[in-house]
């Protein structure tokens, strides 16, 4: 009997060939989509942007403005989602090993990177080596804030009654290994003085025994301390900037105060997870620099103190190294630690 023919071909090999092109077929529009999604550009949904700390403190407020402004820059929602604990490194454990494709950025304060590492031992990140440096945003000055009764009316009169009372003039911080303990050891250290160090569960209760005058002095972020200054509860001496702040033009710096070498600021930051792909960096860093060009963001940044420092990834993991070697000589010398 015959074969029926199609077209000079027998019906069962045309039936066998259709058979092995139709999961071809399907595997071939399943790359196509896969790649589309690749080509997709960056980004196309919303970003989560972690922050260490608490919402409402100085490190959240910036956040949130900036990821206002980065949110228009990008054309796409950035959700700022707390992750507060162990002085920022909750979050950075966190970004350290998150996928590696920009849908989650850490909006980091200086100290996280250049003084947790050193003086934690259960932190388990590497500043310098499990991040993608993205770059600087802020710089913030210190102030250093003393007791409106106190008898020293700056800072060589402060290093020379604590040199005549060791032991004699106490000063508070947020907690041992804050960017606030290590600031007023640097001073200490720089001057050749002891001074007393009280650690506190925040900033809050240790502004208030400042204050009252149960401690002499501590060093605080300008844009919280303005609000005491102004209001007459305390004094300050000095900001650990090396120019006046434009918040407090009046107050000299440290450097003008004696103190030659002691000019360091705290920072913002952002980075993100290990390898990230060369072109979401750079979107990121065309992005920053559009939001710090934005008027509206500056003003935002200048009232709360803060000092724009826009930058790529390298001066931020340039400053990270730098910074690490300054303050692991004070924790060093200082002898602090954390378990």
């Amino acid at each position: 009997m015959a074969t029926k023919q199609i077209r000079g071909r027998p019906a069962g090999m045309l039936a066998t060939v259709l058979g092995a092109l139709v999961p071809l077929a399907a595997a071939a529009s399943l790359a196509l989509s896969e790649g589309a999604a690749a080509a997709e550009p960056y980004p196309a949904r919303p970003i989560k942007l972690i922050v260490g700390y608490t919402p409402g403190g100085p490190v959240d407020t910036a956040a949130r403005v900036y990821a206002d402004h980065l949110g228009r820059v990008l054309k796409q929602p950035v959700v700022v989602d707390n992750r507060a604990g162990a002085s920022g490194a909750i979050a950075a454990e966190i970004t350290a090993k998150a996928p590696p494709d920009g849908y989650t950025l850490y909006f980091v304060a200086s100290p996280t990177m250049t003084m947790t590492p050193l003086i934690q031992k259960a932190v388990n990140f590497d500043p310098t080596r499990d991040f993608s440096h993205i770059g600087l945003i802020t710089d913030y000055t210190n102030v250093l804030l003393i007791n409106k009764d106190f008898p020293a009316r700056n800072v060589a009169e402060l290093v020379e009654y604590a040199r005549k009372h060791p032991q004699g003039v106490a000063f508070g911080s947020a907690g041992v290994g804050a960017s606030n303990h290590l600031s007023a050891e640097l001073l200490a250290q720089m001057s050749g003085v002891k001074m007393l160090h009280v650690p506190y569960k925040g900033n809050s209760p240790a502004m208030t025994d400042v204050i009252s005058g149960k401690i002499a002095f501590m060093f605080d972020i300008t844009g919280t301390a303005i609000g005491h200054i102004q209001g007459g509860k305390v004094r300050p001496l000095a900001v650990t900037s090396k120019d006046r702040n434009a918040a407090l033009p009046n107050v000299p710096t440290m450097v003008e105060s004696g103190l030659k070498d002691y000019a360091v600021t705290g920072w913002y930051a952002l980075v993100g997870p290990p390898k990230l792909p060369a072109e979401v960096v750079d979107t990121l860093v065309r992005a920053q620099r559009t939001v710090g060009d934005d008027p509206a963001f500056r003003q935002r940044m200048t009232q709360g103190g803060y000092d724009l420092n826009i930058t790529g990834p390298k001066p931020l993991a340039e400053r990270i190294e730098r910074e690490l070697r300054l303050w692991g000589g004070v924790v060093k010398t200082a002898k602090i630690e954390v378990e």
